[in-house]
């Protein structure tokens, strides 16, 4: 059973998973689907994870929960931190007495690269079994809080009812999806990486802010799916595992791949260097606990990703869902 089912991580997990033999409850906020999930052999329920009643209308023969339903500053409009509650800790309290109540054997839950944040900015790997520390003063402090509440919950709850956890540690995940827009601040901003793409389809010029030399893990969707079903399938030991690839992939090699993959073969995009503006923040995940414990091995190298991402934007696989690029 995935809760989030209708989310960008959520959706293409539960394809992920059909296509990989299992049987997938989806169950999401969105009152209607579409029809996407019954087109793709799955059952979905709309629940709003908040209120407890709405849980009185899911099936009870489940092995698994997925839990990655959430509210992210990414989403929000403006700035409301009760929702924050509402959901990340209400809603996850309420999943959590449902899988008491069904006997799970095991939940995967989705935890922020926020909560170490504090480790961010160098090319040190980040452990998974780093402490997690939430920040203390931008508009990601209440959502960690949120976040790494339900972290805590979902270990009181394992220990209390003999579940397996999974907590795993997301960075951005880069995945095709219409909308190429988020809110920073609660204002609407272009997602840096899906400016470049649509500037160099164009084969317009791109410029690089910053240090060029600057790393960061990047992680295609269908890596993290791969670790998400791993976790269902492995019986591992539970704990945090972060998912990631473990290589710095530099600022420079990301948009030189962009203009390789995206731009018009006859006019690929000029790319420029302006290190008078501010560099990016430069992480690295550790997953060597991911590898050993549950066997994962990336499998989408870089270029990888951005091959895979073009046919998603060609194919519009989620096009019910959530619409298509020429809708936005």
């Amino acid at each position: 059973m995935v809760f989030g089912a209708t989310g960008t991580v959520g959706a293409y997990t539960c394809m992920y998973l059909v296509e990989r033999g299992y049987e997938v409850i989806a169950v999401g906020h969105r009152k209607s689907d579409n029809g996407f999930f019954a087109e793709h052999g799955m059952s979905y329920y709309s629940v709003n994870i908040s209120n407890p009643s709405d849980f009185d209308i899911l099936p009870t023969d489940v092995d698994s929960i997925v839990h990655l339903a959430g509210l992210l500053p990414a989403r929000m409009k403006g700035y409301f931190p009760q929702r924050y509650i509402d959901v990340n800790m209400t809603g996850s309290l309420n999943i959590l007495l449902f899988a008491e109540r069904i006997g799970v054997k095991s939940l995967v839950y989705s935890q922020s690269i926020a909560d170490v944040a504090y480790l961010c900015g160098n090319k040190t790997p980040i452990p998974s079994d780093a402490a997690p520390k939430f920040p203390i003063n931008n508009d990601h402090t209440i959502y960690s809080i949120t976040k790494t509440a339900a972290v805590n919950l979902i270990k009181h709850y394992a220990a209390k009812c003999g579940f397996q956890y999974y907590i795993l540690r997301l960075p951005n995940i880069y995945l095709y999806h219409p909308n190429p827009k988020y809110y920073v601040d609660g204002e609407l901003r272009w997602q840096s990486y899906r400016l470049m793409i649509h500037l160099a389809q164009r084969g317009e010029p791109l410029s690089v802010w910053g240090n060029p030399d600057k790393v960061r893990d990047i992680v295609y969707v269908k890596d993290c799916c791969q670790i998400i079903e791993r976790c269902i399938a492995s019986g591992a030991e539970s704990g945090t595992y972060n998912v990631g690839t473990g290589i710095g992939t530099t600022m420079r090699e990301q948009v030189e791949g962009i203009v390789k993959v995206f731009s018009p073969k006859d006019k690929p995009s000029p790319i420029s260097y302006d290190l008078s503006r501010p560099d990016a923040v430069e992480y690295i995940f550790d997953i060597s606990k991911t590898r050993k414990n549950l066997g994962y091995i990336p499998k989408y190298s870089y270029i990888d990703y951005l091959e895979d991402f073009k046919k998603e934007l060609e194919a519009e696989t989620f096009s019910k869902l959530w619409g298509t690029n020429l809708d936005i």
